[in-house]
């Protein structure tokens, strides 16, 4: 009886020497000397593997950063400069496979397939770092943007995340300059600036308008 990492190990390393998905889940199964139906008791088809591959990685890094005994010191900035730093660490691991199960995709404006389980898991961690920040004030509160704020960081994901697939950099040190530009700049825009106290001033100016009027009459 075959297990679900047995499985998913099997294909990566099937895929990593063939260059290409097996023909059919039947010979794949054939090969490692279990049943379809033993298959199909673990995954649907070859390309939830590979979602589950990039869940697990995630999950993995989440937990690991979490552990950290720095983690509660960290501002909402710093744990997501964290994360994208301990996950580019945990992909180097699997670089060849990461490569593989993205160079299929072409749309560069669309999520790609394969990361479709990812997405969520990484909005919900996001959205927790945000509330945080939100509350301790580090980071704006602003009328409808405050929402879109896990929509940003989802997009430094992609960006950072097909940076670092096309880095040829030495220890790929321009995906760290990637993140730490990145990332900073995000949380710069997510905190109060003179914008927001101009915006604030306006308002002021609209409420009291009609006092101010009052007053030159007077």
């Amino acid at each position: 009886m075959a297990t679900s990492q047995q499985i998913k190990t099997a294909y990566i390393d099937y895929v990593l020497t063939q260059d290409e998905k097996p023909k059919s889940v039947y010979s794949f199964a054939k090969k490692l000397k279990i049943s379809e139906a033993e298959f199909y008791e673990f995954y649907g088809s070859f390309e939830s593997i590979e979602k589950m591959v990039w869940v697990d990685l995630t999950v993995e890094a989440i937990d690991t950063i979490q552990q950290q005994e720095v983690w509660a010191q960290y501002s909402s900035r710093d744990r997501m400069l964290s994360f994208f730093y301990s996950y580019v660490e945990l992909l180097k691991k699997h670089r060849s496979f990461i490569v593989y199960s993205l160079k299929s995709h072409k749309d560069r404006f669309a999520t790609p397939q394969v990361l479709s389980g990812v997405k969520p898991i990484f909005e919900n961690f996001a959205e927790e770092l945000i509330n945080e920040g939100l509350e301790s004030g580090e980071l704006a509160d602003r009328k409808f943007f405050s929402k879109r704020y896990k929509d940003a960081l989802w997009i430094q994901y992609a960006f950072i995340i097909n940076f670092w697939v096309n880095d040829d950099s030495a220890e790929f040190e321009k995906t760290d300059e990637a993140i730490e530009k990145g990332i900073n700049v995000t949380f710069d825009l997510f905190q109060r600036s003179p914008i927001d106290n101009l915006f604030e001033y306006g308002k002021f100016l609209s409420r009291n308008a009609g006092f101010a009027e009052n007053r030159s009459k007077q």
